[in-house]
């Protein structure tokens, strides 16, 4: 119904997420079988014109696996132990599966800087077009042996969506243990049904996530649904399907996705854009009225100070702040042009009433060039 040529249109870039049930077990330790198949998949998705990169989860799995643990740790350095132990012997793996398919690898691990940090985005970003120059595939991964919790991207579902937006690709395949998106938990409802499309993901699609996580990883499908609404609200489709089924990737690429498709929003964004929007972090939030909340989310229009209600947090100007209507919901994201001192004396007065207090022109509080949307109407 939906051709992946339809959607992906000139970008050739595919994001691969695989989890850490696909690939690791805690008794077996590393899946070779699945990485090798993987392996054969992506050269195919090579050999197409597409340039792929796969954010592996498993480093935590596998050192579990090499340590002969009964159960996934549970403190910081028990995790990272775990995850420097894990890591090579994935890697190894990969390399091995990929060295058979006459495909070269890199590897490359990430913390939460290398995305806030601009400079250090933008550095990242040209080592990925160096890469796909060079016709390698990168395999990223959380640098989880370093990470502590104020640097942590949290989960490898948020760090594939931030890596399909850094090097804008046209599709994200998530890789999971469960077929897609249900509209109940299909484990307590038999009469559960798998939701093939979804074209927007409302606040009544959010709700569809749950269930349990497993023993073994991080995200659920919570953090999935996370992801896929920072990559379409960017205009990058994102499949979630059940990566244990053979030729899965195959069936996708040739136009018959199995899984839940959830469809782009039409909007292009700039890198610099979604930078904002879904990379960089919020220093603090306002609180709008209706009518700002409509003019943002429908109309489209800059962010004025006489529709704040409410400031939340302290930020200095040109800091990533959020919008967040009068229910609680973020509705968008931009650049301030006021520091949170500044706008707590001029929020809800008219643009004529602001040069009186500042002694400066009024201006938008978030200019529509600096302005992203993150809700939904």
């Amino acid at each position: 119904m939906y051709p992946l040529k339809s959607i992906l249109g000139s970008r050739k870039k595919i994001v691969l997420k695989i989890g850490t049930t696909l690939l690791a077990d805690k008794v077996q330790g590393v899946n070779t079988g699945r990485i090798a198949a993987l392996s054969a998949s992506v050269t195919r998705l090579k050999s197409l014109g597409y340039q792929v990169v796969i954010v592996s989860s498993g480093a935590i799995g596998a050192g579990i696996g090499a340590l002969h643990l009964s159960e996934r740790p549970r403190t910081i350095p028990e995790k990272q132990a775990a995850a420097a132990i894990g890591q090579p012997i994935l890697m190894e793996a990969y390399e091995r599966a990929f060295r058979q398919q006459h495909c070269t690898i890199a590897q490359i691990l990430l913390t939460k800087d290398d995305f806030v940090n601009r400079p250090r985005y933008l550095n990242i970003k040209n080592t990925f077009t160096a890469l796909f120059q060079k016709d390698v595939v990168p395999i990223i991964n959380e640098n989880d042996s370093v990470s502590v919790e104020e640097i942590k991207l949290g989960d490898n579902d948020n760090l594939s969506a931030l890596v399909s937006n850094l090097i804008e690709a046209g599709l994200l395949i998530i890789l999971s243990d469960v077929d897609g998106l249900y509209s109940d938990d299909p484990s307590k409802n038999p009469d559960a049904t798998l939701i093939p499309v979804v074209e927007k993901i409302s606040p009544q699609i959010e709700r569809l996530a749950k269930g349990k996580r497993s023993e073994m990883s991080t995200g659920g499908m919570v953090t999935k649904l996370e992801a896929a609404k920072k990559c379409t609200s960017s205009g990058i489709a994102v499949i979630i399907t059940n990566g244990a089924r053979p030729g899965v990737i195959e069936e996708i690429v040739s136009g018959h996705p199995a899984g839940t498709l959830f469809l782009p929003q039409s909007t292009e964004l700039t890198v610099r854009k979604k930078w904002i929007g879904f990379v960089s972090d919020s220093k603090g939030a306002v609180v709008v009225d209706e009518g700002a909340r409509g003019a943002v989310l429908r109309r489209q229009k800059s962010l004025l100070p006489s529709g704040v209600v409410e400031i939340r947090g302290e930020f200095k100007v040109r800091d990533t702040i959020s919008v967040v209507d009068l229910s609680g919901n973020e509705i968008a994201r931009g650049v301030s042009s006021y520091s949170s001192a500044e706008l707590n004396k001029v929020m809800g007065k008219r643009t004529e009433e602001i040069l009186k207090i500042l002694s400066r022109d009024g201006t938008e509080v978030i200019h529509r060039n600096n302005l992203v949307l993150t809700g939904v109407e």
